[in-house]
C-alpha cells in the first residue's frame, strides 16, 4: 500500500468515528500491503481518555500479532499527527514508519520523533519516520464537519484549531 492509501484508509476509519459520534481520528497498522488492525477514536463511547485511534489500532495489531517475526516492518497511517502517548506506543510496537494527514500542533509527536536518539543499549526502540501533510485537506474538512455536528466543548473548541491552520 502507498502512504496515500492508507492514509485514504484512516480516513475512512475516521469518517465512521464521525458517524458513531466520536472525533474524526481514524487510524489504520499495516503489514506488508495488508491492514491488519484498524481503530477511530473512543472517547465518548468509553468514557475514557486512554482510547486514541492509533493507540486502540497498535493494541489490535499486538493482540493479532503477538511476538513473531514480522516478514515486513510494521507502518502506521493515521489521519492526525500522533501524539506523545502514542509515539511512544509506535516505538514499542516497532512501527518503522508513520504517516499522518493533519499536523496538530498542541499535542503532536513528530517533532519528538525527529530528535529522538537512538541508544545502543536499546537498539529496538528507535523513533520510526514520520511523514506528514498525507491528504492534509481531506482530514481537515472531516474535522470542519465535526465541529458543525457539535456543542461548544472543550473538545470543538481544540478541533476548531485544527480546522484554523495555515493552508
Amino acid at each position: 500500500m502507498t502512504p496515500e492509501e492508507m492514509i485514504g484508509a484512516a480516513l475512512a476509519v475516521a469518517e465512521a468515528g464521525l458517524a458513531a459520534g466520536e472525533q474524526p481520528i481514524g487510524a489504520v497498522v499495516v503489514l506488508g500491503d495488508e491492514v491488519v488492525a484498524q481503530a477511530y477514536t473512543q472517547e465518548k463511547a468509553s468514557g475514557r481518555r486512554l482510547v486514541h485511534a492509533d493507540l486502540l489500532a497498535m493494541t489490535a495489531a499486538d493482540h493479532l500479532l503477538g511476538w513473531r517475526r514480522m516478514p515486513h516492518p510494521l507502518r502506521l497511517a493515521v489521519n492526525l499527527e500522533p501524539c506523545v502517548m502514542c509515539l511512544g506506543a509506535a516505538m514499542a510496537l516497532g512501527v518503522g514508519e508513520v504517516y499522518f494527514a493533519l499536523e496538530s500542533p498542541a499535542d503532536g509527536a513528530a517533532r519528538v520523533a525527529a530528535e529522538w536518539p537512538s541508544h545502543p543499549d536499546a537498539p529496538w526502540f528507535t523513533a520510526p519516520a514520520v511523514i506528514g501533510g498525507i491528504r492534509r485537506e481531506e482530514s481537515r474538512e472531516l474535522f470542519r464537519r465535526y465541529c458543525d455536528s457539535v456543542p461548544d466543548s472543550p473538545m470543538r473548541r481544540w478541533a476548531q484549531t485544527l480546522v484554523n491552520l495555515p493552508q
